[in-house]
Order: structure tokens, then sequence, then C-alpha cells
């Protein structure tokens, strides 16, 4: 393999060290190419199983252009989406192998641009068909559940009912409805809390789970043959559905409470056709209080969400049954309880994925992850393993706004005023992955996997100015925070048929750094893409040694980076310099040893000397750097800091009272 892991460091077939950046192809992924599966399309979930997903993330024709343009960037790490309804749509075991020779054509279009990846089996809130992506329809199926029922009963809210007023990020509210939270409930934990569910022989977990690993590892062998592919992540962001919830009548599991919300055992309700009064948290950053929050009334109309012949898996296995009136009755509410989904069930989940992957492709390296916010599991000696974690910036990506000198703090709920406290924040979040890696994993290198920012945001102005400064801002501080921490990463995301008015095309979300609608001249390598002036950045590629310290002030034009070489490579490190970051050119300073210049490669090559002691490399722009701060701008911070410490003020006043 070129690019292998030895504790905390990918290094290259020469001995260097390498630093990965890049990032997630693509956001359109998550739906299939024919017929089109765009969220905001009333009729995109309208076929079920006779899809294709040839063509995502772009037709095979466009590949070198796309494939130019990232690793013009130097993002030639990629974090590649195949969600599990793309292999095995059709039916169980049913592989699509059109999509297979396209993918195997497409990642080697990507090995012959020296790109290289690991495949991400993308999911979220489970399905498409349960408001997001991932697994096929025929898993409801599977399971008795009636896909077309999913919005009526509220086991679902689903951005193709209302495309054009669906709130921010309120696709996640499904983790919190039936149709998800009942499907990974099963797939994890099925054996023990519906062990009478069987399919073909098998519990309902071994079922779903044997046919998600074994798609899985059916992909790993049609591509074993490419060096580029580094490995494969497990799952998405695997979540817990009802394991471990305390009491079916609480929403006191949830770490986010999003707009109208049924508890556990109203969404079980609901799902059998009986009218609930739940709990409207409205948006986040503004939610209120359960005493404040109003009541709306979820009615399905006697509606089931399950099919015609099949019952209820809970009310089957005791949770919940109907009184002598008729009306439903929660028995069990701590049905759930026992059991720790991290450990219990995530862990032997992941062991399972990696052992049928390890069987088809001996050297491929495991990417795993969590619950977001949370730690992995403690793992017994796992071999080839990556810790690829994901974060973002909770204010920014809610409110979709953004300010340099003000944010919030929503795991202590506090403000973090001047960029000082807001960059320290943001190095402490990533930092705390280093811990979560050696206390479970060990030491292993990370990959952070996502992270990034609407760039919609501030009311869409940047689209009608060209002006994108603050996203490129609000990303710059992600960045630095990540070189504080020698992380590599994939950012979310690239996608190649962004438009403005429908973003990344799944379920109103607008984060990627490449829109069509931006690309005014296609001759222009740069063109179409968004806050380039913090994504292309400079970085040391691969480094002969340990790296000690990395990073970039893009306002000074500032780049410094510091090493202690390795005595068995002998192989020179070679630093990423855009440039576009360097419109007058540079110069370069080093403490020894000797350099050359390859513009037109985009890279400075450093030898160092042999002498003990840490190299240090400094990149200085002949560009002036910029002012600082007017005094006018420097007032309009004080004001706005002002007005938000009022607003904090008069909240707590409410919620006293």
């Amino acid at each position: 393999m070129p690019i292998t892991a030895e504790g905390r460091w990918f290094i290259d077939d020469s001995g260097r060290t390498r630093i990965l950046h890049g990032v997630n192809l693509s956001g359109g992924s998550k739906v299939p190419a024919v017929p089109p599966g765009f969220t905001h399309l009333p009729d995109s979930l309208a076929e079920k199983r006779a899809v294709s997903f040839v063509g995502r993330p772009f037709p095979l024709e466009e590949a070198d252009e796309h494939f130019l343009r990232l690793k013009h960037w130097g993002l030639d790490f990629l974090r590649f989406i195949v969600t599990w309804e793309a292999i095995e749509h059709d039916g169980p075991g049913q592989y699509d192998d059109d999509y297979l020779d396209y993918l195997e054509a497409l990642l080697e279009k990507a090995l012959a641009h020296d790109i290289h990846l690991f495949i991400d089996p993308h999911q979220d809130v489970w399905s498409r068909f349960s408001g997001g992506d991932g697994a096929p329809a025929w898993t409801f199926d599977a399971v008795g559940l009636d896909v077309d029922r999913f919005h009526q009963t509220g086991a679902a809210t689903l951005h193709q009912m209302q495309p054009d007023d669906f709130p921010q990020l309120m696709w996640a509210n499904n983790y919190s409805r039936f149709a998800a939270f009942t499907m990974f409930t099963l797939f994890f934990g099925g054996a023990t809390y519906a062990p009478n569910l069987m399919r073909d022989g098998r519990n309902i977990q071994d079922y779903l789970q044997e046919h998600y690993v074994n798609a899985y590892a059916h992909v790993a062998r049609r591509i074993a043959h490419l060096p580029n592919v580094v490995g494969f992540g497990t799952m998405n962001e695997p979540h817990f559905g009802l394991i471990g919830v305390a009491d079916l009548r609480s929403h006191d599991h949830l770490l986010v409470k999003l707009g109208i919300l049924p508890t556990p055992a109203q969404a079980i309700f609901l799902a059998n056709g009986f009218a609930q009064d739940c709990l409207d948290y409205g948006l986040p950053m503004v939610n209120r209080l359960p005493e404040q929050s109003t009541r709306v009334r979820l009615d399905p109309g006697g509606a089931s969400a399950w099919k015609e012949d099949c019952a209820d898996v809970w009310r089957a296995h005791g949770v919940w049954d109907l009184d002598g009136d008729g009306a439903p009755r929660l028995l069990r509410p701590g049905h759930f309880a026992r059991g720790d989904f991290t450990q219990d069930f995530l862990k032997p989940f992941t062991e399972r994925f990696a052992a049928a992957v390890h069987a088809a492709q001996p050297k491929a390296h495991i990417f795993v992850e969590a619950e977001p916010f949370a730690p992995p599991p403690k793992y017994d000696a796992p071999e080839k393993w990556v810790y690829a974690p994901h974060f973002y910036d909770g204010a920014t990506l809610f409110t979709r706004r953004f300010h340099p000198h003000l944010n919030f703090d929503l795991f202590n709920f506090k403000p973090l005023i001047g960029e000082s406290a807001i960059r320290r924040y943001f190095s402490r979040q990533f930092g705390k992955f280093r811990q979560y890696a050696d206390e479970a994993i060990g030491v292993v290198p990370i990959v952070v996997g996502e992270f990034g920012i609407p760039f919609d945001m501030n009311g869409e102005g940047a689209y009608r100015n060209g002006d994108f400064s603050r996203q490129a801002t609000a990303l710059d501080y992600n960045f630095r925070a990540l070189d504080d921490q020698l992380l590599n990463y994939t950012l979310w995301n690239y996608t190649p048929d962004n438009t403005n008015e429908r973003g990344d095309l799944w379920n109103g979300e607008d984060l990627s750094i490449f829109s069509r609608d931006q690309q005014s001249d296609p001759a222009d390598i740069n063109s179409g893409g968004r806050a380039l002036s913090a994504v292309v950045r400079p970085y040391a590629r691969a480094v002969a040694g340990e790296p000690l310290n990395m990073r970039f002030d893009r306002e000074r034009g500032l780049f410094t980076f510091s090493f202690r070489h390795d005595s068995r490579v002998s192989a020179p490190t070679e630093i990423f310099v855009p440039n576009s970051q360097f419109p007058d050119g540079y110069r370069v300073e080093v403490s020894d040893g000797e350099y050359e210049i390859k513009a037109d490669e985009q890279r400075v090559v450093y030898r160092h000397s042999d002498k003990d002691m840490p190299h240090l490399v400094r990149i200085v722009s002949n560009t002036p750097p910029p002012a600082e701060l007017s005094p006018y701008d420097k007032l309009a911070i004080f004001g706005l800091i002002m007005l938000f410490l009022l607003y904090l003020l008069g909240r707590a006043g409410r919620n006293r009272r």
C-alpha cells in the first residue's frame, strides 16, 4: 500500500509522514442519479428499487475535470461516499454490477491523478425513505414497515413534502422519529430487544447486519487491486436508536431538541394510528424550555406505518398494548434501558465489519467513528484502524450565521468573545479527539472525517455579491485548529452539481466548496470554487520525519512548519504551496539544508541537513499584510457583543420567571 499507518501517523512508501488533506465526495452521492433523487422533488421517493447511482458523484466523462481541480487545490485525499442503497437497492443479495463497474472505473481515474481515498458507507437517519440516505427501501420491508405511510403517521419528516419550507437541519429530527429509531434499534440490538423478530431463519439484527457487511465486503473485493484505496469506514454517524433510553415517555436522552418531537412512546403510538399531543421545541439556538414549548397535535387518522399483514414489533415484545377502551398504554417504559450502545452493540458490529473487509483486503485500514460528540468504543488491540470523528461549529451550522469575534460554546452554554477565545475553543474541540483515540483505540492516526460550514449563511448574500469572505473566515478558524493538532481531514464537502437555489440537493443543505452557479469561466480551474482563500492553503504534504508544528496565517501570508527528521528517510520533505495564496510570489526561509521552489507544481521541496535539531521552514508572502481593524470596525464589534450579552440576560430573566 502506498499509504499505511504507523502509530499516530500515515506513512508513504518512501517512509515519509503523510499529512492528508481532502474532501468528502460528495453530498450529491446520497441520492440516485436515475430517477433523480434530489430531496426537493416531491416524487423522488416513488421508485423503491429500480434506481441507479451510476453518475454519482459525477459522470465518468467529467472525472478528469473534478480530479484535476481537487488536486490543484491540494485536496488529494477523499472520503468517498458509497451508500448501501447504491450497492444493493434491488433486493437482498442483488448487487448493482453497473454501479460497481462505474465505481471501479472512477477510482481508477482517481489513481491516475494520484488521489487517495477511503470508502465511506454513508447514512443519515437510516435511509432516504426515512428522511436521509443510506439503506435501501427493502430493509423496511424486512421488518414489516410501509414506507409510503411514514409521512402520514409522523414516522418521518420528509423534505419532499415541504420542499420550499424545510427548516435548517430539520432532517435530523428523524433520529427521534419512529422509522429511523426502530431500524437502528433492530440493526444494532434486535437480538436483545426484539428476539422474536426473525427473517430467513435469523434474528433481524443478524439479517440486516449480514447484508450490510456483505455488501461492502463485495465492494472491497471489486476494488482490491486499486492501491489508492486506503481503507473503509464502518458507518457514518451510527445512531443508538432507542438503545439505552431509560424512559420512553421522556426526551431526556436527546442532546438537541428540534422542531415537533414526540416522545419515543408517542412516536410508537403515532405509527400505530393514534393521535398524540407533542411538544414543539422550535429551532436550535431559540429552543424553549418544555414548560414554554407549545403542543402540537399529530393525527395519523388511524393509519399505521406497518404493512397490513404485519404487527408492531414493539407491541409484540410487550412494550405497549391497548387498554380496555382501545387506547394505547405503555407497559414497559424501560424496555431499552439495559445495555450500553457504544460498548455492547457498536463495538461488535464494527469488529464484524472490519473482519469482513480484511478478508477481502487484508491491508485495508478501518476508519471507525461513533455517535457525534461521543468517544468511540474501547477496542482490544485493533489492527490497521484509524479514528475518524466529526466536528461542526453548532452555532454557525444551526443559525447559518458567523461573526469572527462572537460565537457560542454549545457544550458549556457560554458566549465566546473575541477571535482568540473562539480559536482556542475550536482547537480544544479538535484536541479532544487525540484523547478519545488514545483512551479507546490506542495510538492511531486520526482523520477528521467531517467538518464544514453552510455557504448560504447570512441570508445567502454571497450568492448575490460574490463575496465569500465571511465563509472563508469561518472555515479558516476550523483549518487553523486542525493544524494546531496536526490532524488529517476530509472537509464536508464537494458537490459537483451544487446550485445556489438548491444547495447540495439533499434536505436543503449547502456546504459544498464548489458550485456550478459560481463558475463564470470554465477555463479557469478555480472558477466555481467558494471561499478558496481559506480552503486552498499550504501544508506539509510529505515529511521526512515527525511533524512538530504547522501554522498558516492567511492574513499575513505566512506559513511555518517544523519537524524532526528520521535518519532512515532519504526522500525530501514536500510542502504544497498554492500559487493562489501568493499572487506576488513568496520567499522561503529554512533553518538549515536546502530547498527548491517548483512553482509550476505548487510545491516546495526541502532537504534538511543531518543536524540533530528541529528543522524549520517559513514561507513568506511578498504581498504586504493588510492593516489592522479600523476604529469603526472595533466599535461595531463592541456593539454586537453588547447586544448579544443583553439578549442572554433577557433570556435568563425569562427562564427564571
